[in-house]
């Protein structure tokens, strides 16, 4: 059986609270419900090693929690739940965040999709930055003295490496959300999409046969977001062709041979490669 992600909720509403549980998928999670302030704070400085996200309800006592939880140097993925009306059903954080810019905001009448929201507010947190980690109503000097940078780091290194590791590629993403698919995405969105594989791609090719450490985090980078846009393989040798054709004019201007480019088929099958143990460990395993 795969383990589940570990979440913490604090929502006072409790016909909010029915209405969230039989969405959280027990297969998937497992949720743990504070009841008050003091629980929920006391539950997730004990825990916060090994909490994956927060589901918290926007209210006027929201603020002094977020201060208490920073307070005790916790930074972790967040969703809250919103009633308001002008927002999408889900929403990333924007300048009047609460808690750090990486949260996610799901409104209250779209509660069926809060593993989507989840998925986003983990996937957003894990790309956080130290600079972007918090409300600027904290002194950024107090919050690298209390060690809260250091464990944004740290608790970004420890999820990472839980959904590869722990959970497998399934992590959070082992549903994944067919509207991000490529062939589903609006025409500018595709393009763009394109243009970041190519650019990575490109990247992957130029370091290939240096000895850059980074080398594998950059196929893995490539792979990953082709596997949650659903890019056929076919795609990316169609990617890789397209290069290979851009460099054998480069080299022809140039009065140079084009064999070279035959060592560049190693790039080509080792990305394939990732990608399909990417596939191959995304299929669920049997309890």
């Amino acid at each position: 059986m795969l383990l589940q992600l570990s979440i913490c909720t604090l929502i006072p509403t409790q016909t909010l609270v029915e209405a969230l549980q039989p969405c959280l998928d027990s297969d998937r999670y497992t949720v743990t419900d504070c009841t008050s302030d003091r629980e929920f704070v006391e539950f997730v400085e004990q825990n916060k090693q090994y909490l994956d996200c927060l589901i918290l309800e926007e209210n006027k006592h929201l603020p002094s929690l977020v201060e208490r939880l920073k307070q005790t140097k916790v930074l972790l993925p967040s969703v809250i739940l919103t009633p308001s009306q002008d927002r999408d059903e889900i929403s990333p954080a924007n300048e009047e965040f609460t808690y750090h810019d990486a949260e996610v905001y799901l409104n209250v009448d779209g509660l069926v999709r809060v593993f989507e929201a989840i998925d986003r507010a983990i996937d957003g947190f894990l790309k956080l930055s130290p600079t972007q980690r918090s409300h600027e109503s904290v002194a950024p000097e107090s919050m690298q003295a209390a060690g809260t940078e250091s464990f944004l780091m740290e608790k970004q290194q420890r999820l990472a490496d839980k959904l590869r590791e722990r959970l497998g590629y399934l992590g959070v993403y082992y549903k994944r959300n067919p509207q991000r698919f490529l062939r589903n995405l609006p025409r500018a969105e595709q393009a763009q999409l394109l243009q970041e594989l190519q650019k990575l791609y490109r990247q992957i090719v130029l370091d290939y046969f240096s000895q850059d450490a980074t080398l594998n985090q950059a196929i893995d980078e490539f792979v990953n977001v082709a596997f949650f846009a659903d890019i056929s393989v076919t795609h990316i040798v169609e990617i890789h062709m397209d290069l290979m054709d851009e460099f054998s004019k480069q080299l022809k201007l140039e009065g140079r041979s084009e064999e070279i480019l035959l060592d560049y088929r190693l790039t080509l099958i080792d990305t394939i490669a990732h990608l399909c143990e990417m596939y191959r460990r995304s299929i669920p395993r049997e309890s």
